[in-house]
């Protein structure tokens, strides 16, 4: 057989496209039908068949895993176990489906099972919601791996597990994060939407109020919010722990979904330590097997510190957290998609239809078998003699019963079975009972699938009985917080104020400025003084970088005098020299400037950030350079000099205010000058209303008053003026005192 040349490029795109919808399809997404991943739906149909059901006796995991993985699922031993372990959690699964028995993990560290050799389990009640209507002819079935075995293509789930237990999973280029529901709202939901097909989906939001999570902890995203989410099918559900004031300690009963204690406790401790929770006097992991979550922090005093203590807690630490919401699931039509929640509950009901439906029939089917035999059976009592007769006296007494009483091969069939005890008068009046019976039952099924309206009402029932037996009452509250106020992060440090020094190598260190005299520091051999900040003890720094990105650092933080400091590296990861090092203010305006002739405004708030690796401030372009940066006032006005000796002096409020980007063009520069190396722009400073400032080329000083500056004036992004001969190589701007009047 001749093989014929593929592309590299092809073969590879084919190959990834098809492992990528593997990946998706049969490993990471969750199926609308029955909620489940296929190794989940593998594991569950597994237990079945070994009749590990609700009430029998436990097994070994390792003996279900071993069925798995040689039957239906020929992955890894560990990873089908960890799948079947997230199933036994009853903090990880809203409605858990496997019942373990040993160690399986605990809320403050799901991963510390134990090995499947040790571990045992079997079924839940709830799994019965998944599998008893399995044998009823309800699902479609296909080979396993190596063809030797069938299994579901899905489970025939009485309700919606994909929003009961939620989902969360990574698959090729998308990802899902369905969070779990209270049984009872979705039963409510799914009758509603029976009832009334064209139900809003505001008013399933009045009936599904929020996800229900199953380690409780209050829900305070907002309703209007949760709306949003249900409507987009993604967004952020935010939750804060419970807690209660007992003698001088808060102490937290309920964390959000897949918080650690032990992690929160170490939070607290590592805030503790950086001096942000002066409040507290000591933090306690009190939990056990009694309480499941114990947090106990203890307070110098409740009255004083307990609201600012609680808002730095809910800022800083895992007690307060959002979880990630995206209902992305493979939905009947085999393809994977991000639904709102009522496309969701309506499509599943489209399942739940054609799966009823198909139960009906395969019950009416079996009916019908049933009173074809017990018709040819009631027969033998009308005409025993003559039917005993042809058995004995023909060859084949199968055909002539057929021929005779006109009968089918299942009627003859069950005849010549027949025992001789079923020949008494108590027998005949059992089958003639049973016949009756089932003509009752179906004439009810054949009016339920012909009868729109009574079908529905089956529906609805099933769906009572499913709320009732198994429903239970929501574990997360709604609660709608007030604003909180903004949390101070810095340490309680005593304020003083602070010299930073910063070399050329990097090299930074801070001094009191009482204690410091500039000029005689000493460097490492090779480096130098290259930026020097005045700053208070309790200021947070920014580092600008030529490259456009601003770090920040916390000046109490910084090493002290002691030696020639530490290198910046050690507490961000700088990218590029340092040009400007200025103390932040919320409120303040700040300059920034590239020598391309572009820049804008920002406000202190946009230049922080709490990232090593800093952010990107400005955007630049090839052989763009950031200038040093400036605090300015508003009102001021901008003198602009470029590098050829053209000085621009413009409105302040004609430049854009920005939280990062490029900005606008300041001052015009010639075409291909800027490219060629022969222009740029090269200062820029403010100067306010009482202000004068002094120009310098080398060592001569020109002095910038209202007669120098009033013909530079123009607009913004204009040439400018050229400056007088001898001044136009400008190597500095300084500003100087208030003029006189």
């Amino acid at each position: 057989m001749s093989q014929q040349p593929i592309r590299l490029d092809q073969y590879t795109q084919e190959a990834y496209l098809d492992y990528a919808m593997y990946v998706i399809l049969d490993r990471a997404l969750p199926h609308i039908a029955d909620g489940l991943k296929p190794v989940q739906r593998r594991i569950i149909y597994a237990m079945s068949e070994l009749g590990l059901k609700a009430g029998s006796k436990y097994k070994k995991s390792a003996r279900t895993i071993g069925d798995v993985i040689g039957k239906f699922h020929p992955h890894g031993d560990s990873a089908c176990y960890e799948a079947m372990v997230l199933m036994a959690q009853d903090f990880s699964y809203r409605y858990p489906i496997i019942d373990g028995h040993g160690n399986w993990g605990s809320v403050d560290d799901p991963k510390s099972f134990a090995a499947m050799r040790y571990t045992e389990s079997k079924l839940t009640r709830y799994a019965e919601l998944l599998l008893s209507e399995l044998s009823q002819g309800t699902v479609s079935w296909q080979p396993n791996f190596d063809g030797t075995l069938n299994e579901p293509i899905s489970l025939p789930a009485r309700i919606p597990n994909i929003l009961l237990n939620g989902a969360s999973g990574i698959a090729v280029g998308m990802a899902t994060d369905i969070p779990p529901h209270n049984i009872k709202e979705v039963c409510n939901a799914l009758i509603q939407l029976i009832k009334h097909p064209q139900t809003s989906l505001e008013k399933i939001c009045e009936l599904i109020k929020a996800p229900d999570f199953p380690t409780g902890a209050d829900i305070i995203t907002s309703p209007q919010d949760i709306e949003k989410i249900y409507k987009t099918g993604q967004g952020q559900i935010k939750q804060r722990g419970n807690y209660f004031i007992e003698d001088k300690c808060i102490v937290f009963d309920k964390l959000p979904f897949q918080a650690s204690s032990s992690k929160v406790v170490k939070q607290i401790a590592d805030n503790m330590v950086a001096k942000k929770l002066p409040g507290i006097v000591d933090v306690r992991d009190e939990s056990d097997h009694e309480h499941l979550v114990r947090v106990v922090v203890e307070l110098r005093s409740v009255a004083k510190y307990k609201d600012q203590t609680l808002n730095a807690l809910f800022a800083l630490t895992d007690i307060e957290r959002s979880m990630r919401v995206n209902f992305n699931m493979i939905g009947m039509n085999q393809k994977p998609a991000t639904k709102d929640i009522r496309t969701i509950l309506s499509e599943w009901l489209v399942f739940r239809k054609e799966t009823v439906t198909r139960k009906l029939r395969f019950q009416l089917d079996k009916i019908s078998h049933r009173l074809e035999v017990l018709n040819g059976l009631l027969l033998v009592f009308i005409h025993i003699d003559e039917i005993i007769r042809i058995i004995r006296k023909h060859d084949n007494p199968k055909l002539a019963l057929i021929e005779r009483f006109d009968l089918s091969e299942i009627q003859a069939e069950a005849i010549l079975e027949m025992k001789l005890r079923q020949l008494a008068n108590l027998e005949y009046i059992a089958l003639e009972k049973e016949k009756n019976e089932l003509e009752e039952k179906k004439k009810e099924l054949e009016v339920l699938l012909s009868d729109q309206k009574a079908f529905d009402q089956f529906l609805i029932k099933d769906i009572k009985d499913v709320s009732k037996n198994y429903g239970d009452d929501r574990r997360c509250q709604l609660v709608t917080v007030t604003d909180t106020p903004v949390v101070s992060f810095q340490p309680t440090v005593p304020k003083y104020p602070v010299t930073i020094v910063i070399s050329e190598k990097g090299w930074i260190r801070s001094f009191k400025s009482t204690e410091v005299d500039i000029k005689k520091l000493t460097y490492r051999p090779g480096d130098k003084q290259s930026i020097v900040c005045h700053a208070q003890s309790t200021d947070t720094c920014a580092l600008f970088t030529l490259d456009g990105r601003v770090y920040n650092l916390l000046a109490h933080q910084l090493p002290g005098s002691r030696g020639y400091g530490e290198p910046i590296s050690k507490f961000v990861d700088i990218s590029a020299d340092i040009v400007s090092v200025l103390t932040l203010s919320r409120d303040s305006h700040y300059l920034l400037a590239c020598t391309g002739g572009y820049g804008f405004i920002s406000i202190g708030k946009s230049l922080q950030v709490s990232q090593r690796a800093g952010k990107s401030l400005f955007t630049l372009k090839e052989n763009e350079k950031i200038l040093p940066i400036s605090q300015i006032n508003p009102e001021s006005e901008l003198v602009i000099i470029s590098q050829q000796g053209r000085m621009l002096t413009i409105k302040t409020d004609s430049v854009n205010l920005l939280p990062k980007g490029r900005g606008v063009k300041l001052i015009a520069l010639k075409k291909g000058d800027f490219e060629s190396g022969y222009d740029a722009l090269s200062h820029i400073s403010s100067i306010a209303e009482g202000e004068s400032a002094e120009l310098f080329s080398g060592q001569r000083k020109l002095h910038l008053d209202e007669n120098r500056i009033e013909p530079t004036r123009g607009a913004r992004g204009s040439r400018g003026k050229v400056l007088p001969q001898g001044f136009r190589q400008v190597t500095r701007i300084n500003k100087s005192v208030e003029l006189d009047d």
